[in-house]
C-alpha cells in the first residue's frame, strides 16, 4: 500500500518545485510476539518479546504483559530500562526515530537492548505498519502527532494480542511521564501509568526506586523556594543573541582548584575574548564542566584576573548561600590592571554534556533522612542531589549517579543514583572508576564484534599471498619490553651483494582483519587506542588478533606490512619501498636481550649480525636527526614490581633505558617519515598525519628563568637552537640540573594530534624537526596507523579504496576523536600510576628521599623526587594549622647585564630557589577516602622557628605513564 504527500517549496535559486513524498505501508510487519499466529512467519524480524511474559510482579498488573514506552519516558528513565529486572519492552519506531534526533548517547543504549537478546526488547515499525500508521492532522504539531501514533499503535497492540488463542490474555502497558498524554490515553482506554507508579508497584525490587530520574523541570518548587539562580536564556533567543554578537558560546572547563570558577572557550576563529572567566555562583548559573554555554561579556570595569586562591565545596549546608557570598569575596581581592582578564557570566545552555559521574555519598547528618549529597571524584563537577533508600549500605561505596536537572532554587542539581561499583579503596573498583572517568571503552567485545574474527585454526591462503612477498627467509626479530605479547613491530638488516645495506621494518598487517565498516572496525575506531594500566591492558582489539594472529612472534608465519630501504654504510636512503608481506620471526627479545647480544664478544649468529648493523646505523640516524634540531626530552618514568600474589607493588623504580630502546625507536621514526611522505604524494587530501605544533614562546618563560638563575642561557629561536643550548647546559658540580631542564622543557611542550592533511597547512613535528611525520608502526594499539596502512595499500596497489578513506570531511572527524582518545588514555594511564603509587606508600609508611625544586609559588614549593618519578606541591599554609611567616620575592636577578625576574620564597628565614635540591619525608594521607593525597614534609633545609613539621604538607600526583609499549 503507498500513502503519497504532495507539497511545493521555494528553491535558493527562487524557483518554486513540486514535490512528491511517498510512504509505502505494509501487512506482514510482525508484531513480534512469539504465540502470534497472526502475523506472517518469516516476515521481517525473528520474534524478541517472551511467549510468557516473565520479569518483575506488579502489584498494578499482575497478569502477563509487554512495556510500551513513549520517547521522553526513553529519553530520561533509560537507567531504569537498562536493569535487568526490566524485559519485554516494545520500542516504536516514532519513538527510536524521535530519541535519535534529540540524544545519540541514549539512542545506542537502546539499540543495544534491543539486540541483547536476554532482554526481549522488540523494535516495532509502527510508521510503516497499514494499521498504525497515521497522517498529520491540520494544525497539530508534530509531537501531539507523535503521541497520538503512539496511543494508536497502544490501541493496536491491544486488539491484535486479543485475537491469539491462550487461555491468558497478554496486556501491552502504556509508560508515559506526559500528563496530557496519560489522560488521553485513559479517556482512549488504554491502560497507562506513570514510570514511578509502574516501578513503586515492582514491590519485590524495591531498589528501583533509587534509580528513577528525578524529571522536575525548571522551576518547579522543592523545599526551599528561594530563587538562587537567574532564569536561562530560551535556545531560540541565544541563537539570535549569539549571532547579532550580543553573546559568545563556548566550552564551559570548570576549574579543579576553585568551585567558583570557571573559563568558557569561546568557539570560532576570533582571536579576540578567546578564553572568558566566569566567577561566583549566580555567574556560574548551573553550567556544569563541558557544556557548550552562551556567555555575556561583562563591562571592562568588572572584570577579574584568574584567582589563585583554592576553593573546594565543602557542602556543609545547601542553603547557606551567605556563606558563598563571603567565600566570592574571598575572589575580589585588589590585583594589578594588567592581569584582568574577559570577564562574563553564564546567560544560557545551549547543550548539556552531562554523562554518568563516579563518586561517593556524602550521607545527611539527619536521621532516617532519603535526601543525600553524591560528591563526583572529579573536582569539577559539582555535589549532586540524589533520593536513596540505601544509604547506609551505599557509604563507603563507589557509586553513579546521573544528573536529572538543575531548577533555579535549588543550590544543587537533582539526580539518581545509577549502580555501585565496589568498595573505595579496593583495587578493581578504583581501576574501573579511572576508566569510567576517563571515558575509556572497557565493556567486553560483543559478538557482533567477535563474529568478524578469523575462525580457528587460521593459516595463511593463496588468496591471502595475492599482492603479498614471501620474506620468510629473511633473518627478522623483534625487540620489546619484558612480558610484551602485542608485538606489533619486527626489524632485519643485511648486506647487499652491491655492498649497501638492507634494512626493513615489518609492521603486523592488521588492516587484513580489520575489514572497513564492519562491527570489529567501528568498535576499534571508537576505542582508537590501547590502554595500558599497571597492571591491566584494555585492548583496542580482541586478544586473538592482539597477542596472536596479528602479533609477530616468533618461529610462525605472520602477515606484515614492511618498510625497506637500501641504505649506504653511512646511514643514507638509496631506495625505498613498500610491500605487503609474509615473515617468520627468528626471535622474539627483550630490550636487555638484544643489549646483551650486542655486547656479547662469543655471540656471531646472523639475529645478532643483524642487531649490531641497526644498532650502528640507529646511532648514525639519531645524531643526523640531533643534528637537525631534533629534540632530546626527558620525563621520569617508573616501573612498578608487583608481588606475585597480592599483585599490590612492592617496589618502584625509574625505568632504565638501554642502546636498544634508542635503536628500535629510530627505525620507527623513520618508517613513520618514509610513509607519510609516501601516502601524502599519492593523497595530498586525504593523508592521515600527525603534527607537533611549536610552543608560543611565552611557554618558555619558566625555562629561560630557571636556566637563568644558574648562569646558563638556553635559546628558544628554534627547536635546533632549544637543542644545542639544552646539550651546553651542564653543571659540573649539579649533575642532575641538564635533566630537571629537559624535564621542564617537556612541560612547555604543546600536544602532538593527528589531522587530515587536506584540512591543515602547518604539517611540521616540532619535537621530531620533521616537515611531516605520520604514525605506522603501531596498528595493533592504534587506530590511526590502520587507516595509514589502508593509505599506503591503495597507494602500491596492494589494496581497493573505500568512500570514507577519501572524505577529508569525514577523516578530520575520525582524527578529533582518536586525539580525545589518545589524551583521555594518556590521562587514564597516569591516574593508574597515582593509584598505585598511594598504594605503594600505604605499604611504606613515612619515606625520606632527595628532592629537587621545579617552581616556587606564593605559599608553597613543587618538587620532584627523582627516584620515585613523584612530583608533589609543598603547600606552607594549612587548615587550622600555625602559619610560618612567607616572603614571596620575585626578585630581579641581573646576569650578564639583563635584567631576569626570578622568583624566590623565604619560609622562616631560609629562602628557597628553583632547582634547590632538599629533603622530604613523603608519606600518605588516606583521611579522605575519595581523595587520597601524598603528603610531603620539608626535613631539610630546616625551617626556623616552626615546630610543626606537619604543617608543611604536600599534595603529589606521579606525572609519569606506566611499563608500556617503546616508545614510537
Amino acid at each position: 500500500m503507498l500513502t503519497s504527500r504532495t507539497f511545493v517549496k521555494r528553491t535558493r535559486a527562487g524557483a518554486v518545485v513540486k514535490v512528491v513524498r511517498e510512504h509505502y505501508l505494509r501487512e506482514d510487519i510482525p508484531c513480534g510476539a512469539p504465540a502470534c499466529r497472526l502475523c506472517p512467519p518469516g516476515a521481517g524480524n525473528a520474534p524478541a518479546l517472551e511467549a510468557r511474559p516473565s520479569g518483575a510482579a506488579s502489584s498494578l498488573c499482575p497478569g502477563p504483559h509487554f512495556l510500551l514506552p513513549d520517547t521522553n519516558l526513553l529519553l530520561h528513565q533509560i537507567d531504569i530500562l537498562e536493569d535487568p529486572v526490566i524485559k519485554n519492552v516494545i520500542v516504536l519506531q516514532t519513538v527510536l526515530q524521535e530519541v535519535r534526533n534529540r540524544s545519540a548517547p541514549v539512542y545506542k543504549r537502546i539499540r543495544d537492548m534491543i539486540q541483547a537478546p536476554e532482554k526481549h526488547f522488540y523494535s516495532f515499525t509502527n510508521e510503516h505498519h497499514r494499521e498504525t500508521y497515521i497522517e498529520q492532522e491540520r494544525g497539530e504539531t508534530s509531537n501531539d502527532r507523535n503521541d497520538r501514533a503512539i496511543r494508536v499503535a497502544v490501541k493496536w497492540y491491544n486488539e491484535h494480542l486479543k485475537k491469539i488463542e491462550d487461555e491468558e490474555k497478554i496486556q501491552v502497558i502504556f509508560l508515559t511521564n506526559d500528563r496530557t498524554n496519560k489522560e488521553k490515553a485513559l479517556e482512549e482506554g488504554i491502560t497507562a501509568y506513570t514510570c514511578e507508579e509502574y516501578v513503586k508497584s515492582l514491590t519485590a525490587n524495591p531498589e528501583l526506586v533509587d534509580r528513577l530520574a528525578c524529571v522536575s523541570d525548571e522551576g518547579k518548587e522543592i523545599e526551599s523556594g528561594k530563587i538562587i539562580f537567574p532564569e536561562h536564556i530560551p535556545l531560540s533567543k541565544l541563537q539570535q543573541g549569539i549571532k547579532s554578537g550580543i553573546y559568545l558560546q563556548g566550552t564551559y572547563r570548570a576549574s579543579r582548584e576553585n568551585y567558583l570558577e570557571a573559563t568558557v572557550w569561546v568557539h570560532g576563529d576570533a582571536e579576540e575574548n578567546k578564553e572568558i572567566i566566569v566567577q561566583g555562583l549566580k555567574h556560574l548559573n548551573r553550567a556544569v564542566h563541558e557544556d557548550i554555554v552562551a556567555v555575556e561579556l561583562l563591562a571592562k570595569d568588572e572584570w577579574v584576573a584568574p584567582s589563585s586562591v583554592v576553593l573546594q565545596d565543602d557542602g556543609q549546608n545547601e542553603d547557606d548561600i551567605e556563606n558563598e557570598e563571603e567565600k566570592e569575596n574571598i575572589l575580589k581581592t585588589s590585583v594589578n590592571k594588567g592581569m584582568l582578564r574577559p570577564t562574563g557570566r553564564v546567560v544560557g545552555i545551549i547543550k548539556r554534556n552531562w554523562r554518568p559521574y563516579c563518586g561517593m555519598l556524602s550521607k545527611s547528618q539527619i536521621k532516617e533522612a532519603r535526601r543525600h549529597l553524591f560528591t563526583p571524584a572529579d573536582r569539577r563537577i559539582p555535589r549532586i542531589r540524589i533520593e536513596t533508600r540505601q544509604a547506609e549500605t551505599l557509604e563507603g561505596q563507589r557509586i553513579i549517579v546521573a544528573i536529572d536537572g538543575w531548577p533555579r532554587n535549588s543550590r544543587y542539581p537533582n539526580g539518581h543514583f545509577v549502580k555501585s561499583l565496589g568498595s573505595a579503596g579496593d583495587k578493581e573498583t578504583e581501576t574501573e572508576v579511572l576508566l569510567l572517568e576517563h571515558d575509556v571503552p572497557h565493556q567486553a567485545f560483543s559478538q557482533a564484534v567477535l563474529s568478524f574474527l578469523p575462525k580457528m585454526p587460521w593459516s595463511i591462503t593463496e588468496e591471502d599471498m595475492k599482492n603479498r612477498e614471501d620474506l620468510r627467509h629473511l633473518n627478522v626479530c623483534s625487540v620489546d619490553p619484558p612480558g610484551c605479547t602485542d608485538i606489533d613491530d619486527a626489524l632485519h638488516c643485511r648486506e647487499i651483494e652491491n655492498g649497501n645495506i638492507e634494512v626493513g621494518v615489518h609492521i603486523a598487517d592488521v588492516s587484513h582483519f580489520i575489514r572497513p565498516g564492519n562491527a570489529l572496525d567501528e568498535e576499534s575506531v571508537k576505542r582508537g587506542t590501547t590502554v595500558y594500566l599497571c597492571e591491566k591492558r584494555i585492548d583496542m582489539v580482541p586478544e586473538l588478533l592482539s597477542s596472536n594472529l596479528c602479533s609477530l612472534r616468533s618461529n610462525v608465519d605472520r602477515l606484515a606490512f614492511s618498510c625497506i630501504w637500501e641504505m649506504n654504510h653511512k646511514a643514507e636512503i638509496l631506495k625505498t619501498r613498500f610491500t605487503k608481506s609474509i615473515i617468520n620471526s627468528k626471535a622474539s627479545l627483550t630490550y636487555a636481550e638484544a643489549q646483551m647480544r650486542i655486547d656479547s664478544a662469543t655471540m656471531n649468529d646472523d639475529i645478532t649480525t643483524s642487531l649490531r648493523g641497526l644498532n650502528k646505523l640507529a646511532k648514525i640516524l639519531k645524531k643526523k636527526r640531533i643534528d637537525n634540531g631534533a629534540l632530546t626530552l626527558s620525563s621520569p618514568e617508573v616501573r612498578f614490581h608487583m608481588d606475585s600474589e597480592t599483585h599490590d607493588p612492592i617496589d618502584l623504580q625509574t625505568k632504565e633505558l638501554k642502546e636498544t630502546n634508542s635503536m628500535v625507536e629510530e627505525f620507527m621514526l623513520l618508517a613513520n617519515i618514509s610513509v607519510a611522505q609516501k601516502i601524502y604524494d599519492e593523497f595530498p587530501e586525504f593523508a592521515l598525519l600527525r603534527k607537533h605544533p611549536a610552543p608560543p614562546p611565552s611557554n618558555y618563560d619558566i625555562l629561560v628563568k630557571a636556566a637563568k638563575s644558574k648562569n646558563l642561557e638556553i635559546k628558544t629561536d628554534s627547536a635546533k637552537a632549544l637543542a644545542e643550548s639544552l646539550d651546553k647546559a651542564e653543571s659540573p658540580t649539579f649533575p642532575y640540573l641538564n635533566t630537571l631542564l629537559r624535564i621542564l622543557t617537556t612541560r612547555c611542550m604543546m600536544q602532538a594530534v593527528y589531522f587530515c592533511s587536506g584540512m591543515d597547512n602547518d604539517f611540521h613535528h616540532y619535537g621530531l624537526a620533521s616537515p611531516i611525520y605520520t604514525h605506522f608502526t603501531s596498528p595493533i594499539r592504534r587506530y590511526a596507523d590502520i587507516i595509514v596502512h589502508r593509505l599506503l595499500a591503495v597507494a602500491i596497489g596492494a589494496d581497493s579504496t573505500y568512500p570514507e578513506l577519501t572524505d577529508k570531511h569525514k577523516l578530520a572527524d575520525m582524527c578529533k576523536n582518536l586525539n580525545y582518545r589518545h589524551k583521555m588514555a594518556q590521562y587514564a594511564q597516569r591516574a593508574s600510576v597515582a593509584f598505585h603509587t598511594q598504594l605503594f606508600f600505604k605499604a611504606k609508611g613515612v619515606v625520606n628521599e632527595d628532592a629537587y625544586i621545579l617552581f616556587v609559588r606564593k605559599n608553597a614549593i613543587v618538587v620532584l623526587i627523582p627516584k620515585y618519578g613523584l612530583e608533589g606541591t609543598v603547600f606552607f599554609e594549612e587548615k587550622d594549622k600555625p602559619t610560618p611567616k612567607l616572603d614571596y620575592n620575585n626578585e630581579a636577578l641581573f646576569i650578564q647585564n639583563l635584567n631576569f625576574q626570578v622568583p624566590s620564597l623565604t619560609v622562616e628565614g631560609t629562602t628557597l630557589h628553583v632547582f634547590d635540591k632538599v629533603k622530604v619525608n613523603i608519606m600518605l594521607d588516606d583521611s579522605n577516602i575519595q581523595h587520597q593525597k601524598m603528603r610531603m614534609v620539608l626535613v631539610e633545609p630546616k625551617i626556623l622557628g616552626n615546630d610543626v613539621p606537619a604543617n608543611l604538607s604536600t599534595e603529589a600526583s606521579s606525572k609519569n605513564e606506566p611499563e608500556k609499549k617503546k616508545r614510537k
